[in-house]
């Protein structure tokens, strides 16, 4: 095999497992206060903004840091103008030149609100990474795509209504979702507060696609047999949490699962670090009550965990993971005798 068609495979062909583990002796102190020092700047001029959080590091990944912090931090996530996207994608859905026609006007508006509100739905967020990564000289790219949370409905995603980035980055490319690493909303009363969740960043891929599907799937990352949207849309629930803790998770696959009475039930988690064992507790529910307990074994093999419970009684449970008070993942259990 000569050098050229080897260096092809391996660019080209072998699957890429990008992560922030890439840049474990990189510190981002300096691109960090970058995007502190300039918090609250206006988005009239990006060109002016890039230069600012990236004119004095040098390397890319401290300036994408740079830009992706910013817009964390300084991006409000407009509830009700996703809820205004959420209902018009739900009535155009069966005809694509409206919504197309639509959503070319929709831009607008999101556009104008994010330059003079600095509030925006994921898609804004998403546009400006690129936006401001791309006038740094840095390859990144917006993936539309369909995204998972607590409160999705499965049976009613039928057109992407998630956006985050690919960002290249020493040849490798990376994933990261800005809009869900920037805080919390309250769905109730619309409001927002700023929450930095750094597990977003430079994502492990595996994780990252069991609540992201894109729709071109080479966005995947993921190589060779990757999961197909039906294995997304089975897939368990994981939470903001579950970034800053894990670095796989391996099972339960999906989210509902059917047992027997008296049958062992494995969660196995791959984690970013150690952890103390007595730290990882379940909250099991029956639609009634609920009650917290330990798993009926917990074995940490340097950063594997394998955790083990047993059902003893039959019905329907909701099961969530939580490693101390950081709540992992939902499952649930129909148990028949």
């Amino acid at each position: 095999m000569n050098l050229i068609k080897l260096v092809f495979i391996l660019l080209f062909v072998s699957p890429s497992y990008a992560q922030i583990s890439d840049f474990k002796n990189t510190d981002f102190r300096k691109a960090d206060s970058l995007a502190l020092a300039y918090k609250g700047a206006e988005l009239t001029n990006l060109l002016l903004l890039s230069k600012k959080l990236t004119t004095n590091l040098n390397t890319d990944v401290e300036k994408f840091r740079a830009i992706y912090m910013w817009v964390c931090t300084n991006i409000e996530n407009d509830y009700s103008l996703y809820l205004k996207y959420e209902r018009k994608s739900k009535r155009y859905q069966n005809d694509s030149l409206e919504f197309n026609l639509w959503q070319a006007d929709f831009k607008k508006t999101v556009f104008k609100t994010l330059v003079e509100d600095q509030k925006t739905i994921c898609t804004g967020y998403a546009y400006l990474v690129k936006k401001l990564a791309n006038l740094a000289g840095l390859e990144c790219e917006l993936i539309h795509g369909y995204g998972r949370t607590s409160t999705t409905d499965i049976d009613k995603l039928h057109v992407p209504n998630h956006s985050w980035n690919a960002v290249k980055l020493n040849n490798k490319w990376y994933l990261c979702d800005p809009t869900w690493a920037s805080g919390k909303q309250n769905a109730e009363t619309f409001g927002f507060t700023f929450q930095y969740n750094d597990g977003y960043f430079l994502a492990e891929p595996k994780l990252f696609a069991v609540n992201h599907f894109p729709a071109d799937t080479k966005w995947l990352l993921l190589g060779e047999n990757p999961p197909t949207f039906t294995d997304f849309l089975n897939a368990p629930v994981i939470y903001g949490k579950a970034y800053t803790n894990l670095k796989q998770h391996n099972a339960p696959q999906f989210l509902n699962n059917t047992v027997k009475k008296h049958e062992t039930v494995t969660f196995e988690y791959e984690l970013l670090s150690t952890i103390n064992c007595e730290a990882v507790k379940l909250i099991i529910t029956n639609g009634h009550n609920n009650k917290t307990i330990r798993p009926n074994s917990t074995t940490l093999t340097n950063t594997s965990l394998v955790l083990e419970h047993e059902f003893t009684t039959t019905g329907f449970y909701d099961v969530h993971v939580l490693i101390g008070n950081d709540l992992i993942s939902t499952y649930t259990f129909e148990v028949k005798g």
